[in-house]
């Protein structure tokens, strides 16, 4: 039998899973390269032989995006998957034009070829875009499933930067392993909310060793989905929350549109700061393309720590950084939080930035006036440009949205002011009563 050549497009991430569970050991394919955009740092790197298998004693290169044209012809590529998330749907078709027209076939791999079967009941916590209010909503759960005497465990979506052997199952149970595994400021946003409230985390990159190891200790797995991705666990609840400050982005996203015609339960998350012509937009949407679907309309409530020391400040405002980003949101919970408890004014960031964080508002321009410092921090050296940029702008304090306590990561010239964010309880009961008919 003679091979189909592929190429996987991803961002470290859906791709590894999509080839782990479907290509790994599949003799009617040969992975002939991985492409990596979005995550800065991926490419040129190899997927190692040690998680790729026997199949590939070499392990698979991953190239940037930008080579796919030159790739198909090098390789003679059959079929290009499209792996990864959160890019709009006219995006997706704009890469499927390049492999048709360089001669390959174009695809995607349905959630039912590559979704985990759990021995455990499995509550899947996904979006329409990415910075919807994931992290707001998997903390209730987990708050929830506790108070049912249930032991929960998130596994969250990956984020693999470093190592990838040595990440392929990790576990965090304390703040120390954040350390142990040298994760970047994006993995600690995604992690230490669900330390904080004392719930074990799992990630990495081989999820069928990951589903093994957190059965072993969970009545409940949580997953905590990434940027606007489809599970990688096949699940008993799919919760999908949609984001009213980017209303109709439910329809016009790649996989979003997916989860939202997929969910059980739609969250509408900020409601108590969204204008209800965008709440209808999104319930509109739902009844037409999802009907079953139950709806919740959640209050997305914020708190900052030390609210007298921004009254009357200029201030830096710092939001999560893929939120902000490939997210696309002009604001975030730091910029409310500033409207709310009286800054006086907000100081242009781009003038100060250095080094990647300059090159930040090049690839993202809607960030240009916008007032925002994005949270980048996916290596040593972009945490200590981000720490020189904070330390240049002439403001008298930070206001930080970021989910994790950014004081620990960059020692700066200002106080840090501390955003935090979380559902409301009437909220939390309604989701309660949903779960407790799936358990």
């Amino acid at each position: 039998m003679v091979k189909k050549k592929v190429i996987i497009m991803g961002a470290a991430g859906r791709d590894f899973h999509d080839f782990n569970v479907f290509f790994r050991n599949n003799n009617e394919y040969e992975v002939v390269a991985f492409t990596a955009t979005q995550i800065p740092n991926i490419e040129g790197r190899v997927y190692p032989p040690e998680l790729a298998g026997p199949m590939y004693p070499n392990g698979i290169k991953i190239y940037p995006e930008s080579e796919l044209p030159e790739l198909i012809k090098k390789y003679n590529v059959d079929e290009v998957v499209f792996s990864y998330s959160d890019v709009p749907h006219e995006y997706v078709m704009n890469r499927a034009s390049i492999a048709l027209a360089n001669g390959a076939s174009f695809k995607m791999l349905s959630p039912s070829q590559v979704m985990l079967p759990s021995k455990v009941p499995v509550i899947a916590v996904c979006a329409v875009r990415t910075g919807s209010g994931k992290s707001q909503t998997t903390r209730m759960i987990s708050q929830l499933l506790r108070a049912m005497n249930k032991k929960v465990v998130v596994v969250r979506h990956p984020m693999p930067y470093g190592n990838l052997v040595e990440q392929a199952v990790e576990r965090f149970s304390t703040f120390e392993d954040l350390d142990k595994f040298k994760c970047t400021i994006e993995e600690r946003e995604e992690y230490e909310h669900h330390l904080e409230n004392k719930t074990v985390v799992y990630a990495g990159v081989d999820y069928e060793k990951i589903l093994r190891a957190a059965e072993k200790e969970a009545d409940v797995i949580l997953w905590d989905g990434g940027n606007n991705d489809i599970p990688f666990f096949k699940p008993n609840l799919h919760i999908v929350v949609a984001d009213p400050f980017r209303a109709g982005h439910e329809l016009k996203y790649h996989p979003g549109e997916t989860n939202f015609r997929m969910a059980d339960i739609v969250v509408i998350n900020k409601v108590n700061t969204a204008n209800k012509s965008d709440i209808d937009i999104i319930k509109n949407n739902l009844k037409e393309v999802n009907p079953k679907a139950k709806v919740i309309e959640a209050q997305s409530l914020i708190t900052m720590e030390n609210p007298e020391g921004a009254k009357g400040k200029n201030a830096i405002i710092v939001e999560d950084g893929p939120t902000v980003t490939h997210g696309g949101m002009k604001l975030g919970a730091a910029s409310l939080a500033a409207k709310q408890f009286g800054v006086k004014g907000i100081v242009d960031p781009v003038p100060y930035a250095v080094g990647s964080i300059a090159e930040v508002y090049k690839k993202y321009t809607h960030l240009i006036g916008s007032g925002i410092l994005p949270a980048m921090g996916y290596s040593k050296k972009q945490i200590q440009e981000l720490e020189d940029t904070i330390n240049k702008i002439k403001a008298d304090v930070v206001i930080s949205g970021t989910p994790i306590n950014l004081s620990q990561i960059v020692h700066v010239n200002k106080p840090i002011l501390r955003v935090r964010y979380a559902m409301d309880d009437k909220s939390g009961e309604l989701l309660k009563k949903e779960i407790s008919r799936i358990l």
